[in-house]
């Protein structure tokens, strides 16, 4: 008897978000590929859909609550562990006030559902104004400049790979990240097909990347260099009359004003800077402008930077005023099927997006997309005086390793008066908490992404079912999340999650949909927690059913019932301007006046001098977060905690391929085993981040065995883009030198 059932599944690792065939035989994974009929992914995989299947078995995965006594992790029921935060929790609310509690959530949470969903319901139940997540590692730059420019925050400009003829990459290696703020699994074979058809993919980066090697040519650019590249490039569009805005002609705020804020960044004035000759500067501008169709793509590296929000900026820009915005084969805007707010309300027009409503109580530095800096976390919780953070909830998140200066936040978070994480893994952040509450395995959970078809290169729907049923017991994460915010708000740890969430619906219900709230609660019968949240932004969305008004529209039954055939194909991209503008004026703002202003202080910085050597991180396509070290099938293979350093780097400072070197900057330092490599441009050295796998006390014994250097306690948890409050990870000063036993 043949009893192995097969599923389909969107792989929940990374930004791809690729289809995935599993096979499951009496509860067990047999085999994980790629779903070759996936209308978005088409049959690729990378190693890490593969890993889903060490992620579900580890046994490092915790599977029951843990409660800290007497500084000893001991495992407990639900209801013991509820309890423990009842117990906690209000009262150091009571005597201390909302703003002495603190959340924090991690990148894994946006490809889940329920936590991405349910998160802002304990954020809002806490009442805080302390509210971080891993955004401000990575993409907050990309997310201010975007909701400046059109109005909403994930209103990303995104290039249309398949029709494009030329593609200019900085800072970013979609072949090994298949993407990031732009979902586009396989880029390999795309970036080929571009090849094929005569067009050319150019890469400007520090380092010859997996994306570099494959392209038709690659510049090395200085870290912390891109913004004056990209002034010189916009500088030379204007200074050669090359600019044309194509059919958003008619939609453009500020083209006079962006010309003279660039004014000063001629190529001759940025080229020492760069690293890339004045002439260089000249021809890339003359190429991109000259192509059919052209887009231009930047991403962690020029986020990542003290100048990253004006680095994000200025790719738009090029994008614009080169014709190539909302235009085929240039870059558009995705339209999602579900929770995209460009989609929503009045086209055209919008509130637009405010920052500093409130501002961090130490540093001052403000709130941007309702969060304040994640490094702005460990002096909070270290400084006294009202509204220091004294309660702490994680979600999904890694702080300790991934934010600079882990060593300080360890230290902080050993100071709180009481922490909760909810988290599968007791890892080096959740080891100072005093209940971790284990989330549910990816395998036992339904999935839809949330943000990332607003992401993506080709518009789609697909619903992933649970694979394998969930432990006896095992709350949903949505539910968890609900209990938590019950707690917080004095209801007790008895009140029906369910119940609460129905509650809860029936206000939405109203607020929405108004007279007809009674209808839709009716229409939705059934369903609970996120599928209920699913089902209303489905047949609410641009291609939903409405209600019934458009019964070939979708809704969440159409969607699921596609999942074997892998999903429903919604088209190409195509132009959206105006519709989907949430400016106040209705128009793409290309000279916001924060930015302008920012502008300055480039231009001040403009003769500064580089460092001598920096460091900068970098991406593994088996590593997209620190965890994935500890499954074994993406752990195994050359290690790969190395530190890339150029052989004219390697001569001078006395360094062997394959020894140990001491990497000091002025905020730590770290030991690193050498990779000398003439990837690297001289004078830069890289160094991946999410290593250190060494604090005691943390159960993550195959990334022990090779624990890696932490790169990120070589980082100043001070230094950031004062715009979007984003961390600078790359261009830091270094030394270097062999290590001595």
């Amino acid at each position: 008897m043949n009893d192995t059932t097969t599923h389909h599944r969107i792989c929940p690792l990374c930004e791809a978000c690729c289809g995935l065939e599993i096979k499951v035989q009496q509860g067990k994974v047999i085999s994980i590929r790629a779903h070759e009929a996936d209308v978005f992914s088409a049959g690729y995989i990378c190693p890490k859909g593969v890993a889903l299947k060490d992620l579900h078995e580890d046994p490092d995965r915790l599977r029951t609550p843990l409660i800290k006594r007497n500084g000893v992790f001991e495992e407990a029921s639900w209801d013991e562990a509820y309890a423990e935060i009842e117990r906690r929790l209000p009262p150091l609310m009571a005597q201390h006030g909302r703003n002495a509690t603190a959340v924090v959530v991690g990148n894994p949470s946006a490809h889940k559902i329920g936590l991405l969903t349910y998160f802002g319901k304990l954020a809002r139940a806490l009442g805080t104004k302390n509210v971080f997540s891993a955004s401000t590692l990575d993409q907050m730059p990309k997310q201010l400049s975007s909701g400046l420019m059109f109005g909403h925050w994930l209103s990303v400009a995104l290039p249309d790979i398949a029709r494009t003829d030329y593609l200019l990459v900085l800072g970013a290696n979609p072949l090994a990240s298949n993407g990031s703020l732009w979902t586009v699994p396989d880029f390999k074979g795309k970036a080929k097909a571009l090849q094929a058809r005569g067009g050319k993919l150019v890469v400007i980066d520090p380092r010859r990347t997996e994306t570099a090697a494959v392209a038709d040519a690659h510049h090395f650019i200085r870290p912390n260099a891109d913004v004056f590249l990209l002034a010189a490039m916009v500088h030379t569009l204007f200074a050669e009359g090359l600019v044309k805005l194509g059919t958003v002609a008619d939609w453009v705020n500020g083209v006079a004003a962006v010309q003279q804020a660039v004014a000063p960044f001629t190529p001759e004035a940025v080229a020492a800077r760069c690293g890339i000759a004045a002439d260089t500067i000249r021809t890339l501008t003359r190429d991109l402008a000259g192509a059919p169709r052209a887009a231009v793509y930047a991403r962690i590296g020029t986020c990542t930077q003290e100048y990253g929000t004006l680095a994000s900026w200025l790719v738009d820009v090029l994008n614009t005023l080169t014709g190539n915005l909302d235009r085929a084969g240039g870059a558009l805007f995705a339209k999602s099927a579900a929770f995209a707010s460009n989609t929503a309300g009045k086209p055209g027009i919008g509130k637009g997006v405010t920052t500093g409503r409130h501002r961090a109580r130490v540093s001052g530095a403000p709130e941007v997309y309702g969060e304040l800096p994640i490094t702005c976390m460990a002096e909070e919780i270290e400084t006294s005086g009202e509204g220091q953070i004294r309660a702490l909830f994680t979600v999904a998140t890694n702080p300790v390793l991934s934010s600079p200066n882990g060593p300080r936040l360890a230290k902080a978070l050993d100071q709180l008066d009481f922490m909760v994480s909810m988290d599968i893994y007791l890892n080096e952040t959740t080891r100072h908490a005093d209940v971790i509450l284990p989330g549910v395995s990816p395998l036992e959970d339904f999935h839809y992404d949330v943000a990332f078809p607003q992401l993506s290169w080709r518009n789609h729907a697909r619903y992933s079912p649970p694979v394998l049923p969930a432990a006896p017991g095992q709350p949903e994460e949505w539910q968890t999340l609900l209990k938590l915010a019950a707690i917080a708000q004095g209801k007790g740890v008895d009140i029906d999650a369910n119940a609460l969430d129905d509650a809860q619906f029936a206000e939405d219900a109203q607020r929405l949909f108004g007279e007809h709230a009674g209808a839709v609660i009716a229409a939705t019968q059934g369903l609970k927690g996120p599928q209920r949240t699913l089902e209303v932004a489905l047949r609410s969305g641009p291609y939903g059913d409405q209600w019934g008004r458009k019964p070939d529209g979708l809704t969440l039954a159409k969607v699921q019932a596609s999942n074997a055939s892998g999903g429903i194909d919604l088209g190409e991209l195509q132009p959206r301007i105006p519709e989907m503008l949430r400016t106040p004026s209705g128009k793409v703002e290309l000279a916001p006046p924060s930015l302008l202003q920012d502008l300055q202080r480039a231009v001040q910085d403009l003769r500064g001098l580089a460092p001598d050597l920096v460091i900068i991180g970098r991406r593994d396509v088996r590593t997209n977060n620190s965890w994935m070290h500890n499954l074994p099938i993406l752990a195994k293979g050359p290690f790969r905690c190395t530190a890339l350093v150029h052989p004219q780097d390697a001569q001078r400072l006395g360094l062997q391929d394959g020894a140990l070197a001491d990497i000091r900057s002025a905020s730590g330092q770290v030991r690193a085993q050498v990779h000398v490599s003439e990837e690297m441009m001289p004078g830069v050295v890289s160094l991946p981040h999410g290593w250190g796998h060494d604090a005691p006390g943390a159960q993550l014994r195959v990334a022990a065995e090779r624990p890696g250097a932490n790169v990120n306690a070589l980082l100043d948890d001070q230094r950031r883009d004062p715009l979007s409050g984003n961390a600078v990870l790359g261009g830091v000063a270094i030394t270097m030198q062999a290590a001595v036993a």
